[in-house]
Parts: structure tokens; C-alpha cells; sequence
């Protein structure tokens, strides 16, 4: 018997100031977990409507077109199964493993993405991962990082391990550095963020900041590494883990990361729109399809020998092209 098959249907409206971009990257940098391929296979299948008529990846959107997407979505299956998916792991033993997960990869089976995740990965590669945490469907992730952020992220195989791990991550005591290709150069090349982070009233997608006392504290330490014409690249320390914490305090102080569709990153600031600028900017982002964000460092006290670990990893392609055109 095949399994139930559920619809979502999306209805866009195009701003009218709205500029003319391919369909198939608007709708990648405006629908939740979408991909670029995910789109194009939308649109092949005649899914993807503009004012009411089935249209063409190439097509580009015009202000007050009227998109409608119908995403057929599978069931929440009760338990992640094994898939064979490369992983990139940069350290194992018998306690734990830390691994190098790629933009677009999510960390577990979730809405719209219950399988190609790093736990289906995982499972394939262990059959040993802590059920801490939901072990149907969440097995051995400690913590998170977004789906188009890249970078190092601690995977637990036992529950005493998961448990001690949590412990020093809720204490803060874990070193976590990222680093990120943001919009315009900082006056102060080093301080920190400390804006309360809340839930969007408008988009409960999306986070936003507040001076006001509500929201959860938040603390993000900035330095920048290198600036360029109209960008830097800097290098980021939490010290709290909010979901979207550097990218919503990133475009608190108007700097949003490059490329970041939800919080401003893909809109050319002002003072750059001159036609020679604007168009080798459009070719930048043509080739940054997510925010410029990686986890680049990690560090922690291994739970079993108390040694004190820290890994390291490149930066991956897309942000190198990227540091390179800029």
C-alpha cells in the first residue's frame, strides 16, 4: 500500500519594486528548506504556476506576478532509516564522532525533509548513537546548526556522552567559531552583539531582535579578518545558542550576512547600485546561494578521557569563490 500523500500550497504575491530574477532562484531564496534542484523539479512537474499558467525555471519574475506552488509532502515516517550519504568526518572514536556537514544538509528528519539528512547519513555509517534525544528520529545530534550553514558539528554514540556534551553546552563552555562574509565594513573592527533574541510576530519562521526584556539573551563576539569594497569577513564566538543567533545580530547592526535570504542578505545595500557594481555583485550572489556562514571551529573536554579537543576545517568552496571575487 503506498503511503499518504498530503499537499502544501504556497501563494506569493511579487512586491511591485521587485527586480527581475529567475523563478527558480526567487523561490529558492523565499520557500522554508528549499533547494534549487528541489525548485526546478517543482517546476518541471508543473507545479510552479505564474498568474495562473505553468512556466519555465528560466523564467524571470516581474513585479506583482502571482506564484502559486503546490509541494506534495510524505508523512513523517516514525522512524529515520539508514541511507548511504557521504559523510565528512574530521574525528571518531568509541564515545563520539564530529563531523563536516555541508550547506544544505539538515541535521535531522524534520517538516519537508524527512530523509538526506546528516541521522540518515549516520545511521548508515553506526549502527552505535545515543538515544538521548527522540532516538527514532533525532539519534546521537547533540546540537544543531541551519540547513545552509556549513560546518563542525558533535554527534554522541552513547547517552552518557550525549548527556555530558549537553551539559557543556548549556554551561557555554564549548568554543564555537564561525566565520562570515557580511554586507559593508564594521566601525569597530572587534566588540560584541548582546541584542535578546524573540520569535517574529509577523513570520514565526523567522527571529528578530529586542532591546526590550522579553526573548532570550543572546551574545555574539565579532572581530573582523579581512574587509573588502562593499563586504568583510569576519570571525564570530558564541557565547549563547539561539536559533539564527549570528545571522539575526548580524542584520540587527545592518550588517546581514551576504547571501542570506531571510535576513536581508541578498538586497544590494545602498550605495552600491551603479550598473558595473550591481552587476558583479548579482554574479557574487548568482554564485552564494545561502548565507555565507560557516562553523569553522569547535571546541570542547571529551567527555571520557577529559582531554580537551579542538578541530578546525576550511572554509568550503562557494565562501572561498565568494572571498575570492570580492
Amino acid at each position: 500500500m503506498s503511503k499518504l500523500i498530503t499537499e502544501k500550497k504556497i501563494r506569493i504575491e511579487v512586491p511591485p519594486a521587485k527586480t527581475k530574477e529567475r523563478i527558480d532562484i526567487y523561490l529558492t531564496n523565499s520557500l522554508e528548506n528549499a533547494t534549487r534542484t528541489r525548485v526546478q523539479k517543482l517546476i518541471q512537474a508543473g507545479l510552479v504556476l505564474v498568474n495562473g499558467v505553468p512556466t519555465k525555471a528560466n523564467y524571470k519574475i516581474l513585479p506583482n506576478d502571482i506564484v502559486n506552488i503546490t509541494i506534495p509532502i510524505s508523512p513523517r515516517p516514525e522512524k529515520a532509516e539508514a541511507e548511504d550519504i557521504p559523510l565528512d568526518i574530521i574525528y571518531e572514536d568509541d564515545f563520539l564522532l564530529v563531523v563536516n556537514k555541508p550547506a544544505g544538509m539538515v541535521a535531522h528528519p524534520a517538516y519537508s525533509n524527512y530523509t538526506g539528512t546528516l541521522v540518515n547519513a549516520l545511521l548508515h555509517h553506526t549502527n552505535k548513537l545515543s538515544g538521548l534525544n527522540d532516538p527514532l528520529i533525532r539519534p546521537g545530534i547533540v546540537h544543531r546548526i541551519d540547513k545552509e550553514t556549513s560546518g563542525l558539528l558533535i554527534v554522541a554514540k552513547d547517552e552518557n556522552t550525549h548527556a555530558q556534551l549537553a551539559k557543556q553546552f548549556s554551561r557555554h563552555t564549548i568554543e564555537r567559531e564561525y566565520q562570515a562574509v557580511v554586507w559593508g565594513r564594521l566601525k569597530q573592527h572587534k566588540g560584541e552583539i548582546a541584542y535578546n533574541i524573540v520569535r517574529s510576530k509577523t513570520d514565526r519562521k523567522k527571529f528578530t531582535h529586542t532591546t526590550e526584556d522579553e526573548g532570550k539573551t543572546a551574545l555574539t563576539m565579532y572581530e573582523v579578518i579581512e574587509e573588502y569594497e562593499f563586504a568583510s569577513l569576519l570571525k564570530l564566538n558564541l557565547k549563547t545558542g539561539r536559533t539564527h543567533q549570528i545571522r539575526v545580530h548580524l542584520a540587527a547592526i545592518n550588517h546581514p550576512i551576504f547571501g542570506d535570504p531571510v535576513y536581508g542578505g541578498r538586497s544590494i545595500l545602498a550605495g552600491h547600485t551603479l550598473p558595473k557594481i550591481k552587476s558583479r555583485i548579482d554574479n557574487l550572489l548568482e554564485g552564494m546561494q545561502r548565507q555565507a556562514l560557516h562553523a569553522k571551529t569547535l571546541g570542547f573536554i571529551h567527555p571520557a578521557t577529559k582531554k580537551t579537543l579542538r578541530f578546525d576545517s576550511e572554509l568550503p568552496r562557494d565562501i572561498k569563490n565568494l572571498i575570492s571575487g570580492l
